[in-house]
């Protein structure tokens, strides 16, 4: 046998290594998509449920909402015509919400000034 030959056998051998170095890692790799795909499964699962519940929470969370949504945009309607309502009094009679306000305030002083009789 020649240096021809040993170096055949050589590189043989050595091509067999790899070829065995190769195949480990395949199956490794293998086993790891397997693994993942297990692991995948399992998340999906338990997701699948959870989504479902939270999409039934939103929806029951949603219907109050819309109700206090309209409560509110009917009081701010409401709130727009008093004020409306007075801004077109108060320009209208100026005068006569003065006169009220005399008025009232006379009114609180004999208030005032009976009950200090009465002590």
């Amino acid at each position: 046998m020649g240096p021809g030959g040993i170096a055949t056998i050589i590189a043989s051998c050595a091509l067999m290594v790899i070829a065995i170095a190769v195949a480990y890692v395949i199956i490794r790799l293998g086993r790891f998509i397997d693994e993942a795909k297990a692991s995948l499964k399992l998340i999906t699962d338990e997701t699948a449920p959870l989504i479902d519940e939270v999409h039934t929470t939103v929806t029951l969370v949603n219907g109050p909402l819309k109700s206090i949504n309209r409560i509110t945009k009917n009081a701010e309607d409401f709130s727009d015509k008093v004020n409306e309502a007075t801004t077109s009094f108060m320009s209208k009679n100026g005068s006569a919400v003065k006169v009220a306000g005399a008025l009232l305030s006379a009114a609180s002083m004999k208030k005032s000034r009976s009950k200090k009789k009465a002590e």
